[in-house]
């Protein structure tokens, strides 16, 4: 049997790729497909970023929105080690931007600072999360340059759900079992190769998915008191989009297989199309499983099937 010639995985220094964090690396990182390395290693589902963005006197690198949550996300480069005076601009620039979401990204991150982001997390408001993240990069023999981010700190949303709960510090029964079923869907679909962005398990009983179109998203929803989990297409704040694909309200359901409730939902905001699917009992997780590959399977296809219908 031949022997199979395989390279060494070498380590080399990111100031090959940026030699500055500011002109280089930033606007490298603002591209979409470089954007998309960072959302898939944080559960982010940023599409694009505003580069230096004034806070004062001072200017914050990146600023975007989750596609998904809306919510800000405020990001500081530093092509060296971690050090204080970082750590107060992200502070900064969190509280001048109203940001949810800040992330810290560094050549190494030092001890103190890991203690401090882990702090932060477990000390600030549930919405707000903090994101320390080395970036490195490898080559073998000749070959490309691999960038690679990896989260040092970010946020424990045990801790921090836990907080928001009449102050016991313990979940109840419904928050214990959907964090427990969320943590195994997100095994289930890192397991089939993330055919969407993976979001941090929580205590809520919602789950949603961008679909790389503002004002609209897929969401996954549990609803054990009717025993079933609801797929849907959530329409924010748009009846004349909702009117528009109601038009097609036939073709749709015969793309999708799928009998939909249509919800347009006229004393309120927001407008819902849905798809119930039965099966949930929080007492009883044997088919637990193959209800989550069934909820990936739709989502999967209400993002394909939608997508084609949204201008």
């Amino acid at each position: 049997m031949a022997t199979i010639k395989m390279g060494k995985l070498v380590e080399v220094d990111i100031r090959k790729l940026w030699g500055h964090e500011q002109y280089d690396f930033s606007n490298w990182l603002a591209d979409k497909e470089n954007l998309e390395l960072l959302n898939e290693t944080i559960g982010l589902t940023l599409s694009e970023v505003e580069k230096e963005v004034y806070v004062g006197a001072y200017r914050c690198d990146l600023v975007g929105k989750d596609e998904v949550t809306g919510e800000k996300v405020i990001i500081e480069n530093q092509l060296e080690a971690s050090n204080h005076d970082h750590l107060g601009k992200i502070i900064t620039y969190a509280s001048g931007l109203d940001a949810n979401v800040i992330v810290w990204i560094v050549k190494e991150a030092r001890e103190e600072h890991r203690s401090a982001i882990e702090w932060l997390n477990n000390n600030t408001a549930t919405n707000i999360n903090f994101f320390l993240i080395e970036v490195h990069a490898y080559q073998i023999g000749d070959s490309l340059y691999a960038p690679k981010f990896e989260v040092v700190e970010k946020p424990n949303g045990f801790i921090k759900n836990a907080k928001t709960q009449s102050g016991s510090g313990e979940y109840n029964r419904s928050q214990s079992e959907r964090l427990e079923f969320w943590n195994r869907f997100n095994e289930i679909v890192a397991e089939r190769g993330k055919p969407f962005n993976v979001r941090k398990a929580s205590t809520d009983h919602w789950y949603d998915i961008a679909i790389g179109v503002s004002g609209c998203h897929v969401a996954l929803n549990l609803v054990n008191k009717d025993s079933c989990v609801v797929i849907e297409l959530y329409i924010n704040d748009d009846k004349e989009l909702f009117d528009h694909l109601e038009l097609s309200r036939t073709e749709i359901e015969s793309k999708l297989g799928l009998k939909l409730d249509w919800q347009r939902l006229d004393d309120k905001k927001a407008s819902r199309i849905m798809y119930r699917l039965p099966g949930l009992n929080f007492d009883d997780h044997s088919n637990y499983d193959y209800l989550m590959n069934e909820m990936i399977d739709k989502a999967v296809l209400f993002v394909k099937v939608f997508k084609r219908y949204i201008k």
